[in-house]
């Protein structure tokens, strides 16, 4: 039977050593992180600031109707994060938008020229709807947090399928900040999107107006929504349904049938049209009615999935 020998003096001295060692690296890489500054990025939809600016400034989201100046706003949402993130440095802006080919506009290649801005470009369809824009959005914010090179991620948004995107970041130990404009009558965010984020801040009309613009002699006709109280469930349901039979004689059963493997959601550009195109046949607003824009979005489904 083989007795454990006691430790001796020269082992006690070597453990000594080392522990003294580990103290020592341990202290250099304390003072290492506790002198690197924090870093942030902002992670911007361009579709959504166009729509949801042009809605609150100018009464349209067509954006033949007004020009925006996307770098005063650019740099007025780097200034509203200097002045909330005081001891973060700025890694640069993503500016997401969409582009026929991926080809850049003129205006997108002025905008990828600015200090700081990298623009990346989803496809444009010929309905003029944003393709592959929301994945460029999850790859950037889940590879930079994973890679722990920002610490807080402001996303300028608000589609449901970024909630993902979200998610894996705050796993990296990110924290997401979300940013969103003011919508009259409602929000133009989706509820699990605001639900998953560490904080949320809305900017106003004072803020956006200095940054849009309407164009003279551009004619558009935007009537206003009803008043009175909100339509019933039935009737909400039947307008969606309406709507997707719509848009499978205008569109095509491919394009619909394109949506099917997203069911029961639907990408934030094609759920924002449906909302639109409900709202006008309804003559009522249906945002900040997260219940009712539910069943809108079960009776389109209904109508989908009952031709497929």
């Amino acid at each position: 039977m083989n007795d454990v020998q006691p430790t001796g003096p020269t082992d006690l001295a070597a453990l000594a050593v080392g522990i003294e060692r580990t103290n020592e690296l341990l202290t250099r890489v304390l003072a290492e992180v506790a002198t690197t500054p924090s870093t942030h990025a902002a992670f911007v939809d361009a579709g959504y600031v166009y729509a949801a600016a042009g809605r609150l400034v100018a009464g349209t989201e067509d954006r033949k109707a007004f020009d925006l100046d996307a770098e005063g706003i650019i740099e007025a949402f780097i200034d509203k994060a200097r002045m909330i993130f005081p001891d973060s440095r700025l890694l640069r802006v993503y500016w997401y938008d969409g582009a026929r080919r991926r080809i850049h506009t003129q205006e997108q290649q002025r905008i990828a020229e600015l200090p700081d801005v990298k623009v990346r470009l989803g496809n444009l369809n010929a309905n003029n709807q944003q393709k592959g824009v929301d994945s460029l959005i999850r790859s950037d914010l889940e590879s930079l947090a994973r890679h722990r090179a920002i610490s807080d991620a402001v996303l300028i948004g608000g589609d449901e399928d970024l909630v993902s995107a979200v998610e894996a970041a705050q796993g990296y130990g990110a924290r997401v900040h979300l940013w969103g404009i003011e919508a009259s009558g409602g929000r133009n965010q989706a509820e699990p999107l605001m639900w998953e984020v560490d904080s949320a801040r809305t900017f106003d009309l004072e803020f956006c107006k200095p940054y849009i613009t309407r164009r003279a002699g551009v004619e558009f006709s935007e009537q206003p929504m009803g008043e009175g109280p909100a339509p019933s469930r039935e009737d909400v349901r039947f307008v969606g349904a309406q709507v997707a039979a719509q848009w499978l004689s205008e569109r095509g059963r491919e394009w619909v049938a394109g949506l099917l493997p997203g069911h029961p959601y639907l990408p934030g550009a094609v759920d924002q049209e449906l909302l639109t195109a409900s709202e006008a046949l309804l003559r009522h607003s249906l945002r900040g009615h997260a219940d009712l824009r539910r069943v809108l979005r079960d009776g389109f489904w209904d109508h989908v999935q009952g031709q497929y």
